[in-house]
């Protein structure tokens, strides 16, 4: 059994642990709060063009390729993983679930023979990644923590112009989705080609949209407009619902680390009272037998 000194300190060490826990619970907490707000403005804002731009298609087809290039440059060269975790730990199992994910669709266009250039947002994708053997063409750690729209715009123009280049022949997103602060589900999204992401419609024969839509001045000029948007928005998007994700694991984790704590705590102080307990029995049944003895 472990003296009263030796459970008199690990007292204290949980006691000090917890009460860093329950301060990384708060401020995660308050972060969630507002990354809550961000990506709940956003995403009503980045569904409604994306209907729109449903609607102005109608099964349009799509293609980013420059008319100029010549067939054999218009084959696909690549595929482009944009892969997003955290730059920091203690968040549960948030970075390892996107980095096991990325890791196996990694390995599966490795097996096909696919040259493969990964993007990794925050430094934890960036550190497994590299490890891997695909270094991220940039670093974008700083954008993980500190989410904007003008730098995920610029990850989204890259990743056009590399496919209108023909570059690559495939775009796709890996990120953990803020479904609840208690579940964050790991999604592997096509970004390009526009085919694989739903915005296909039934064809239609006019311009006529219904009485909701007034085109002006044409259906094609506004869909030159609202596609770059749209897939711009989309990385910013992302990136906004990746950081909430990642504030309700660290809510959550450490909402359990404490409980843990508090659990490990009681149990130390009734094995702490136990111990006194029988020393001070001890101690008076020494005295009782020194009493006799005189």
């Amino acid at each position: 059994m472990a003296s009263l000194k030796e459970i008199k300190g690990r007292i204290a060490s949980v006691s000090s642990t917890l009460k860093i826990t329950s301060a990384m619970k708060m401020v995660a907490s308050a972060k969630l709060r507002k990354a809550q707000g961000a990506i709940g403005n956003m995403l009503p804002y980045q569904e409604g063009l994306r209907r729109i731009l449903c609607d102005l298609l109608e099964g349009e087809t799509l293609s980013f390729r420059k008319p100029e290039m010549a067939e054999e440059d218009r084959k696909p060269r690549g595929v482009a993983l944009v892969c997003f975790s955290s730059n920091s730990s203690l968040c549960g199992a948030f970075n390892a679930n996107a980095i096991r994910e990325a890791t196996k669709v990694v390995r599966e266009y490795e097996a096909a023979g696919v040259p493969l250039t990964v993007y990794s947002i925050g430094r934890k994708m960036a550190d497994a990644m590299r490890k891997l053997g695909y270094p991220s063409p940039a670093d974008y750690t700083r954008l993980s923590s500190h989410p904007n729209y003008a730098e995920a715009a610029a990850i989204g123009q890259e990743l056009m112009d590399g496919y209108a280049d023909g570059r690559f022949g495939k775009v796709e997103l890996i990120y953990n989705h803020f479904k609840s602060t208690a579940s964050q589900p790991t999604v592997r999204e096509t970004y390009l080609p526009m085919e694989d992401t739903g915005l296909d419609v039934p064809s239609a024969q006019n311009d006529d949209l219904g009485p909701d839509y007034i085109i002006e001045p044409d259906r094609k000029t506004q869909i030159d407009l609202l596609l770059p948007k749209v897939l711009l928005l989309k990385v910013y998007t992302v990136l906004l619902d990746t950081v909430a994700a990642e504030h309700a694991a660290r809510t959550v984790a450490m909402q359990t680390a404490t409980d843990n704590g508090n659990d490990l705590l009681q149990q130390l102080s009734l094995e702490y009272n136990k111990s006194r307990q029988a020393k001070i029995t001890a101690e008076i049944l020494d005295l009782e037998g020194g009493a006799l003895e005189a």
